[in-house]
This record gives C-alpha cells, sequence and structure tokens, in this order.
C-alpha cells in the first residue's frame, strides 16, 4: 500500500533536483530522509516511471537467496539491489538478518500464518450443562457484579471526598 501519491514524490523529487536539501523536505513532509533518497534514485534510473506504484514480486526462496548473496557475497548495496530488482527494503533487511543469524536453508522454511485460536481473546462462551457448573457460573457472575459495585462505590466515595476537600456540596448524581 501506498502512502504518498505519484504527484507527491514527483513534487518532493522535483524540489530535490532543484537543490532544497533533503533533511529539510523530510522535516517538512514528515517523510523519512531513506524514503526520499529512494524517490531520487529510482527517479534518476527509471524516470517518472520509477515513482509508480510498482507490482509485487513473487518472492520464492530462491529469489530471496539469490537477492541475499548479492548484498552478502557480492557485496551489493541494499539500496542498489532493492532498486534494482523491485524489493522492498523492509523484506529485503529480513531476509539479510535471517540468512546471517540461521543460514541459507532458513529462507526456504515455510512459516506458517495461521494464528492459533487459544492466542485470539476470550474462549467461546460454552453453556453449562450440569446443576453445579450452572451455580458455579452464576457464583462467578455475581462474585464480578458484587466487584464493580465495590469499586464503583469506592470511586464515588473518593469524589465525595474530594468535593468536601475543596469546599463544593457533592452532586446527587
Amino acid at each position: 500500500m501506498s502512502k504518498h501519491t505519484f504527484e507527491e514524490k514527483l513534487n518532493i523529487v522535483s524540489q530535490v533536483k532543484n537543490g532544497r536539501p533533503i533533511l529539510r523536505i523530510s522535516r517538512e513532509c514528515h517523510i523519512r530522509e531513506g524514503m526520499i533518497l529512494e524517490w531520487v534514485r529510482k527517479y534518476d534510473r527509471y524516470g517518472e516511471q520509477g515513482l509508480q506504484k510498482q507490482p509485487r514480486i513473487n518472492a520464492t526462496p530462491e529469489v530471496k537467496e539469490e537477492l541475499v548473496k548479492l548484498v552478502i557475497e557480492k557485496h551489493i548495496s541494499l539500496p542498489e539491489v532493492v532498486l534494482q530488482y523491485g524489493v522492498s527494503t523492509t523484506a529485503l533487511e529480513r531476509w539479510v538478518k535471517t540468512v546471517r543469524l540461521e543460514g541459507y536453508p532458513s529462507l526456504h522454511l515455510q512459516k506458517k500464518r495461521e494464528r492459533s485460536s487459544k492466542s485470539m481473546g476470550r474462549p467461546k462462551k460454552r453453556e453449562p450443562e450440569t446443576e453445579l457448573e450452572k451455580l458455579q457460573a452464576e457464583n462467578a457472575r455475581l462474585r464480578a457484579e458484587n466487584a464493580l459495585l465495590k469499586k464503583v462505590k469506592a470511586l464515588v466515595e473518593e469524589r465525595e471526598a474530594r468535593e468536601r476537600m475543596s469546599g463544593q456540596k457533592p452532586s446527587k448524581n
């Protein structure tokens, strides 16, 4: 998802080309300097087409490995690989870091993107089946209700105490 329109990018690149300091533009527009530099590089290499939204590449493990080898083994700079192959800077940085920590085979492991149902909030409610479960559920509900009422009472008393200290009459709410 592109946060900045083609027109915004072109305007910023033209300001840089006209001699305005990138740092000043960065601060005024609230855009990272690195992002502006990337836009200028793309403009220099591909013209206005370089500022258009590009289709995502299919990053197979083989593609990832090849791009990481360019950075690690052939010492081609990260921005150059990003510019040349149209891959995300963040993704390439993550792949390089993974290879440096775990080796090339780690790029070939398929990571599951599923979320376990256990980590997704409260479990679904189920109806109590036995009389004992019904009584335990009612007991838990009454305890929670009692605790809530105690907290509300404490807050009301605290507010009334503050109002007495400040010389105001307590409200009847």
